[in-house]
């Protein structure tokens, strides 16, 4: 082929979160080594999630992608916690769509949502026969709604070429609802090193500063959004716990949601314990986590189910942090060697906290010392590959 491979990347829409910042810097990052072409459909042009409305033009995600030359167009749809049902999309929002697949030579479906979408165009026979895969990043599909009927009628009907996964425990809650023809790849997550890395003194004394941290105070950081796959009342009722053996220690939460102008997380701020005693900046959505990593002794993460690689482990012990994380997903492979896993016992955790923070030096530099293979240089090649194959394979079947 003469000219670069034209991929198309299907958004349910942006909004924070790791799935969307994990495809994000792959098809950057893909679009930039120059032997293939992305794009990206978005179906919905602002998302109403975790108490708050996402616009796609504000997002740091989109933001991204227009600044390294990606193109961006988007149905205008409004998103929310249900998806968008096939029979939903009109006949002029079909036609955008039809021509941005018609000019691709492989679509990659950011999680089986838009998968929808493809549908829809198939019905009404706009669908061309080209590759299709859905990169999947969460490890219990039941909890995807109505998309999963639909990542199982585009697998059984020869719709979606193959999907790939960002974790082995991806894989393997997915494979039932694959047909045996269906391909299949892992394609472990990884980071950018240069931007997640250890801060130098001025760099953390200034944030702490920002945040009225004092320089010796232990900092514990949670970036997640408020939703009940992350439990957030998991790590609010941990972090009271410890807040009476280490009452100097500050917890920043970060996330859609995670924010006092939510009712739901002041409601949720009282039920677990914290009072004004508890050193709690809840931050809401940040594009500085590097910084607030930079200052982390321990990244948590308290999720009760869902989990496959999660980007703020890889994030957080990049930047130098030790990792402490309930058994969900690929977690435990995750943090091996350098964290802990712990249950989902609020007394286990702030135990599991205050005993990393005694041995602080120790882990940090086991964290420092991994960050070798949290790069993304190895996804983004894993990646190429697979498209490229996924090509190859469509045509010399053609």
């Amino acid at each position: 082929m003469n000219r670069p491979i034209r991929v198309l990347s299907l958004y349910e829409g942006f909004f924070a979160g790791g799935a969307r910042i994990l495809h994000t810097d792959v098809v950057a990052g893909l679009h930039s080594r120059g032997d293939q072409q992305h794009s990206v459909l978005s179906i919905a042009s602002a998302v109403r999630r975790e108490a708050s409305i996402q616009l796609l033009r504000k997002d740091p995600r989109y933001l991204r992608l227009t600044e390294s030359g990606v193109d961006v167009t988007t149905l205008g749809r409004i998103g929310g916690a249900n998806s968008l049902e096939p029979a939903s999309f009109t006949d002029r929002q079909l036609r955008i769509a039809a021509d941005a697949v018609r000019q691709a030579d492989v679509i990659l479906s950011l999680k089986e949502q838009p998968l929808g979408l493809l549908l829809a165009l198939r019905e009404r026979g706009m669908m061309p026969n080209i590759p299709v895969a859905a990169c999947l990043h969460r490890s219990d599909p039941n909890h995807s709604g109505p998309a999963l009927s639909w990542l199982t009628e585009a697998a059984s009907t020869g719709l979606l070429t193959a999907n790939i996964s960002c974790a082995q425990s991806t894989s393997d809650a997915y494979e039932p609802f694959l047909a045996p023809t269906t391909g299949r790849f892992v394609i472990g997550n990884g980071i950018d090193t240069d931007r997640f890395r250890p801060g130098t003194e001025n760099e953390q004394a200034a944030t702490r500063q920002s945040f009225g941290v004092p320089a010796s105070a232990p900092v514990v950081v949670f970036a997640a959004r408020f939703d009940a796959m992350k439990d957030p009342g998991l790590f609010l009722r941990s972090a009271a716990l410890m807040a009476q053996r280490r009452p100097e220690t500050h917890f920043l939460v970060c996330g859609a949601g995670m924010t006092l102008d939510n009712d739901a997380f002041r409601a949720l701020l009282v039920e677990s314990g914290v009072d004004s005693s508890v050193n709690l900046h809840a931050l809401g959505i940040r594009d500085d986590m590097p910084s607030i990593y930079q200052i982390a002794d321990i990244v948590a993460l308290t999720s009760a189910f869902g989990e496959a690689s999660p980007l703020c482990l890889l994030e957080g012990a990049a930047s130098g942090a030790t990792p402490v994380t309930t058994d969900v997903g690929d977690s435990a492979r995750t943090v091996n060697g350098i964290g802990f896993v712990t249950t989902h016992d609020p007394a286990d955790i702030a135990r599991t906290w205050i005993g990393a923070l005694a041995r602080r030096s120790e882990l940090r530099e086991l964290s420092l010392a991994a960050r070798m293979r949290f790069g993304r240089e190895r996804m983004i090649s894993d990646y190429a590959d697979v498209v490229t194959g996924l090509l190859e394979s469509n045509r010399a079947a053609a």
